[in-house]
């Protein structure tokens, strides 16, 4: 029996075919990391030359055998993390996807940063944007995969919390009108914690005016967790549209589209109240 049961990602079976090419694509990127080899032994075997080579040099202590040791099982872990991301990311790449169009440099920078994850949770976040970016290169920049990196869990619940108020408007965007409001607080949103993610980087804030989406048609469609919203304006154009305290910064927007979030039971009919100006029905009853 084998005294490693922690094979490469190769032996999982039959791969469709954009599996198959990113398997290939990251191994040729990052230096064969997906061979089939069990991670483990082979790290022994190059740990024993390594010691092999060192005795020419000097005594080989006690503390020496530790380090090896250490730096093995680091990088046997490490190996296990990029492997369940890649994994993770398989059942999200599309049939049309063409992992070979990822950049060298993006693929080393993403599992530099993303080896040390060992969280499920947060694995699942590393495996959205890696099958993201195969989907569609140029979606995740370094920059939006570095920050990911300083990332704490905490603080990517608490962004997830968040996005849960987002809808489409134009782009996806977080309505937070009144940060008092009940609906917000009751579910962990209030002004500390939206301070916290503007100091962080995620989201402007901006309190006092709030922002407005300027330039808009006589006739808007919104939508809310697919749920269309048809708004309408008194001019045919150049029209504006309040949408709260709150708009994400451009990495807050690429990270939004990897977030998986129900919706917020009544936040279509506190929504309305909002707009109830621009609500076709209410304009019917007048």
């Amino acid at each position: 029996m084998p005294d490693d049961n922690s094979m490469s990602i190769v032996n999982l079976g039959k791969l469709s075919i954009p599996a198959d090419t990113l398997i290939k694509k990251v191994s040729s990127a990052i230096g064969g990391i997906f061979e089939p080899w069990q991670i483990k032994r082979v790290a022994k075997a190059e740990a024993e030359a390594s010691l092999i080579k060192a005795k020419t040099d000097i005594e080989i202590t006690d503390l020496h055998r530790r380090a090896i040791h250490r730096f093995i099982e680091e990088e046997a872990n490490r190996q296990e993390n990029m492997e369940e991301i890649t994994k993770k990311a398989f059942p999200l790449l599309e049939s049309e996807s063409d992992p070979n169009r990822l950049e060298d440099d993006w693929i080393t920078n993403f599992f530099d940063k993303s080896r040390i994850i060992s969280d499920n949770d947060m694995q699942d976040l590393w495996a959205r944007v890696l099958a993201g970016e195969s989907n569609s290169p140029g979606t995740y920049s370094k920059r939006t995969v570095n920050f990911l990196g300083d990332l704490d869990k905490e603080d990517a619940e608490l962004f997830q919390v968040l996005c849960r108020f987002g809808w489409i408007v134009n782009s996806f965007t977080p309505l937070i009108f009144d940060i008092n409001a009940p609906i917000y607080n009751d579910n962990g949103l209030n002004f500390n914690t939206l301070a916290h993610l503007n100091s962080i980087g995620l989201i402007q804030l901006e309190n006092l005016t709030g922002f407005c989406k300027q330039g808009l048609p006589k006739t808007f469609t919104v939508s809310y967790c697919t749920q269309p919203l048809v708004l309408t304006f008194e001019n045919d154009k150049d029209n504006k549209l309040s949408i709260g305290k709150v708009m994400l910064t451009q990495v807050g927007m690429e990270l939004a589209t990897i977030c998986r979030t129900p919706g917020v039971d009544g936040f279509i009919d506190y929504v309305k109240e909002k707009w109830k100006e621009n609500l076709l029905e209410n304009k019917g009853q007048a």
